[in-house]
């Protein structure tokens, strides 16, 4: 038996405008009737009204954990008029969690923001911090009980976005979802990777400036873990890309596993790897086994993200809290977290300390653009909204019991 730390967390994770459905003040939901090639969330799978349901499914299949996000543009619609229903209802998937048995982890800012916060320049205007702080103070009345608190999710990727936006202003582009620029033929491919190759560090330090201000909030106010979430990349260097890795991986992930310096735990949040050369990412080689995103099925990128994450953070305690694969085959997924699962406790045998692992995703849901990556534990019947669990969720659920993984233990 390969066993993991007592008290570890075991769980999934979701994010509340890919779930919830029908998020309508945020900059998400406009941008999805704007962009070409994106499809609409709509009701999603339409968690906001069936969230008791899926955290009890995760209950009885044996996991104890459960990362959710709370939705800014829903708690404060219009700026500075904060509601107190939403309020109330985060605070009812909070208790249903604790009813259950379930530990929660809560992310205060997954991806989306309010439109009127995108409109006033989004995290490059003036007030955002202000702005994230005044909403912080609100969400923090919520979370007595609560033990871990991301303020943010993958801040990185929301800065490669940024930066290859304004790569898009100057050049007069049009921008559509990193996801569903990754479908299709080779050449979109190549076309996504170029897109988010860089994330200007400037952007790394408003964004680590902003988090900091909103842990103390969170440290004052409440008595959880703080930290936040990062897309970890296990990028290497192909033979002549080794400064290209470097240049690319500062702006992308190290100033960020800097700014975790002092947290409480910092999230990991790793799928697959990618080569650097000397012109920058390599594309995903094809291969049968890729995944419905057209990345390599790598289940050993989740160890290799952790020991990079964990060397650069000097040694800041890690939660995983996402790693999956997009496929419709679930003894894939199963494979895949069976491999990424025995890298993960090389890990802690070699003296690094991991907390938990939060698979992505609880739910097949909205991948910010399309429908077709199927990363979930459960599937969601779209039309009727009935829930029915893969074998990977009773799968992960008695490793969860275990609290380890049985040493001839074979992936069916």
């Amino acid at each position: 038996m390969t066993t993991f730390p007592d008290g570890f967390l075991w769980g999934a994770a979701t994010a509340g405008h890919q779930i919830e459905g029908n998020n309508l003040n945020s900059d998400w939901w406009a941008r999805e009737q704007m962009m070409p090639g994106m499809e609409l969330s709509g009701d999603a799978v339409d968690s906001y009204h069936r969230y008791a349901e899926d955290i009890r499914l995760l209950a009885e299949a044996g996991l104890t954990s459960y990362r959710f996000s709370l939705e800014w543009s829903r708690i404060e619609p219009v700026r500075g008029h904060f509601s107190k229903a939403e309020l109330a209802h985060y605070r009812r998937v909070i208790d249903c969690c604790l009813e259950h048995g379930v530990t929660p982890v809560v992310t205060l800012q997954h991806f989306t923001t309010p439109q009127w916060f995108a409109a006033l320049g989004g995290w490059d205007g003036p007030e955002a911090q202000e702005l994230f702080c005044a909403y912080v103070e609100q969400a923090c009345t919520i979370l007595d009980g609560v033990e871990w608190v991301a303020t943010m999710n993958e801040p990185n990727m929301q800065a490669a976005i940024m930066t290859a936006m304004r790569h898009l202003a100057a050049s007069g582009g049009e921008w559509t979802s990193p996801t569903v620029e990754a479908d299709g033929d080779d050449e979109k491919k190549q076309t996504h990777s170029e897109f988010l190759m860089y994330a200007d560090p400037e952007i790394g330090r408003l964004f680590t400036r902003i988090h900091h201000a909103a842990r103390e909030i969170v440290r004052e106010r409440t008595g959880a873990k703080v930290g936040w979430t990062i897309a970890a990349g296990a990028l290497t260097a192909a033979p002549g890309g080794e400064e290209k890795l470097l240049q690319i991986r500062y702006g992308k992930e190290d100033v960020y596993w800097e700014g975790s310096r002092g947290d409480d735990f910092v999230g990991v949040q790793a799928y697959s790897t990618q080569q650097v050369d000397a012109n920058g990412l390599v594309p995903h080689p094809p291969a049968p086994d890729n995944t419905l995103v057209g990345t390599a099925f790598r289940p050993d990128s989740l160890a290799m993200a952790v020991r990079h994450a964990w060397e650069v953070s000097e040694h800041t305690p890690i939660v995983i809290t996402e790693n999956g694969i997009a496929t419709a085959d679930d003894t894939q997924r199963i494979r895949y977290t069976d491999e990424a699962l025995r890298g993960l406790a090389g890990t802690i045998a070699d003296g690094i300390d991991v907390r938990g692992y939060l698979h992505w995703s609880l739910l097949d849901n909205f991948e910010w653009g399309h429908w077709e990556p199927t990363f979930g534990l459960i599937a969601v019947d779209r039309d009727t909204f009935v829930r029915t669990p893969k074998p990977s969720l009773a799968w992960l659920g008695e490793v969860a019991q275990r609290n380890g993984l049985e040493s001839a233990e074979v992936a069916a």
